[in-house]
């Protein structure tokens, strides 16, 4: 416990870089939600972190709804989408995008702007979101891995180490390959479902160019990595397993297996996280601590416990004992540092998903260490080989229980964006502003209020048509706003009208938080004039000057 405080306080007084999490939109030209004068040529969407835009999956369609962007290109963080004039350029733009972010997850969104005017019904965005199928496939692949993980760690530690001479090596042995067999089959698994998530469509519905882009992505490569290594780890743990192998080939496969163990940190939060190479290293303590801790518990209950003659436990044990407590040191260790970076602050713990699921996960490690304490006084006591064989073995059983709802638990957290991303969930852009379209017996208006928030920096676009549709000359614009609910007087403005056609401008103050109602009043020609009425909320927040 001593060597994980000081790992984390070391962590504290490293200087932090930026922190990101799952890429978020910070930015883009033009500005979602807002009313511009002509049609740009290019749209630049910025996001928190670096991106890889997923093939088909940016688009930029008109106001007809028709699809006119290029091929996108990346730069780092920068999507850049090359558009061609629409046939009708007046009206409300759509950009969707899917993109993969550093951590590897897919994200994907909407906005809009509008050129001249607001469209009346603005092209609809496809589903941005991960299909329900995906999403439940996801944390049962990673805790499959673990799981693998924990079948191979265990038995071919104790395999290789500390296995009594007269018991038979065999059903051990298979569950250390099936470990590894259990591993390819998850990340097999993963390379799968990455196309889907990437996609945003259902599981099985899988293309293989999809299949080919994940290949070929960073995500597939470092998967594609493991699957190599292990390969390699198969081949070297043979001798190892029978107990036969030389010095050199046992150190081999250890240093062959944390190469293996380095691929999970580097498709998951820590690639993209502040301080992300010791990150990855603690990250690697952590799931090496866990497999021999919980492999190890593992092979105790199913392989030794029940058959072994209690003077060999007697010697077997206290070994085990030491071994485990020192991976328990190092699980904690490691735990420690990637919550301090990816938490980020305390309130995260309660506010944040990725902090709730955290301390469920430290309260289920706190019994397990309870149990494995417990144990651990029965061994020292030397108890096993009399009557204390029995309670040992259901310390041990709640052990195994426990250790497996952790590892679902992580299985999840993986997926779940970390504690430290709430300020930069909180700095994304999201569309702003209010666009509506009134109508009354003389006329049509349609109206745009950017970004409506508290404060005077709030602009309006308005424009008027005839009831068919067309362009309506108008000949006086004004605005009025009031306050529902407070005891406050009315505020008229007048519109500056920008084309005697339709178009008109000004601006607007929202001195307090709550519902406006707003009234727009257009006279056409000398005789004919008219009021139409909405309400627009405000919400509360720093005003926009």
């Amino acid at each position: 416990m001593l060597a994980a405080a000081l790992i984390a306080l070391g962590v504290l007084l490293i200087p932090a870089s930026p922190a990101f999490a799952h890429a978020a939109l910070i930015g883009s030209t033009p500005a979602p939600g807002s009313v511009i004068g002509s049609s740009p040529s290019e749209i630049v969407v910025t996001f928190s972190e670096g991106i890889t835009a997923v093939a088909g999956r940016v688009q930029v369609l008109d106001p007809d709804g028709k699809r006119i962007s290029g091929t996108p290109t990346v730069s780092g963080a920068t999507l850049r989408i090359p558009v061609r004039r629409a046939a009708q350029p007046l009206g409300t733009y759509l950009v969707s995008y899917r993109v993969i972010s550093a951590d590897s997850h897919p994200v994907g969104g909407a906005i809009t702007f509008s050129v001249g005017a607001p469209s009346a019904e603005p092209p609809k965005a496809g589903e941005a979101g991960i299909h329900r199928s995906v999403t439940l496939a996801t944390p049962v692949t990673r805790f499959l891995g673990y799981a693998g993980l924990t079948l191979t760690a265990g038995p071919a530690l104790f395999l290789a180490l500390l296995w009594p001479r007269r018991r038979s090596r065999v059903a051990a042995t298979r569950t250390a390959y099936a470990g590894l067999g259990l591993v390819a089959v998850a990340t097999l698994a993963s390379l799968w479902v990455q196309a889907p998530a990437s996609s945003g469509a259902a599981l099985w519905d899988v293309s293989g160019t999809e299949l080919g882009q994940v290949l070929t992505s960073s995500y597939g490569i470092i998967l594609s990595c493991r699957l190599i290594l292990l390969g390699v780890v198969g081949v070297l743990l043979r001798p190892v397993l029978r107990g036969t192998a030389p010095r050199w080939r046992g150190l081999a496969a250890v240093a062959v297996a944390l190469g293996t163990l380095v691929t999970w940190p580097l498709t998951g939060h820590a690639a993209a996280s502040p301080l992300s190479a010791a990150i990855v290293a603690a990250d690697v303590v952590h799931m090496a601590a866990m497999a021999v801790w919980l492999g190890g518990l593992l092979t105790l209950t199913v392989f030794l416990l029940r058959r072994t003659h209690p003077r060999v436990l007697g010697v077997l044990l206290p070994v085990w004992s030491r071994w485990a407590a020192l991976a328990v040191v190092w699980l904690v260790a490691g735990g420690i540092v990637q919550a301090v970076v990816q938490v980020g602050t305390i309130r995260a713990l309660w506010e944040t998903d990725y902090g709730r699921l955290l301390i469920a996960k430290v309260v289920i490690l706190a019994a397990t260490l309870a149990a494995a304490w417990y144990a651990r006084r029965l061994v020292n006591r030397r108890q096993v080989p009399a009557a204390g064989a029995g309670p040992l073995r259901r310390a041990v059983g709640i052990e195994v229980a426990a250790t497996v709802v952790i590892l679902g638990l992580s299985a999840v957290l993986v997926q779940v964006n970390p504690g430290r991303s709430a300020s930069v969930d909180q700095g994304a852009v999201r569309e702003q502003g209010v666009s509506q379209t009134l109508t009354c017996p003389l006329y049509t208006l349609q109206f745009n209020i950017f970004p409506a928030q508290l404060g005077d920096n709030n602009t309006i676009h308005a424009f008027v048509y005839t009831p068919a549709g067309a362009p309506l000359p108008a000949d006086e614009w004004t605005v009025t706003s009031q306050l529902l609910g407070k005891n406050l007087e009315p505020v008229t403005e007048p519109l500056l009208p920008l084309n005697p056609r339709h178009h008109a401008a000004g601006a607007i103050t929202f001195p307090y938080p709550g519902d406006y109602e707003i009234k727009f009043t257009v006279r056409i020609g000398e005789l004919n004039q008219a009021t139409v009425k909405t309400t627009v909320s405000v919400p509360a927040g720093s005003p926009s000057r």
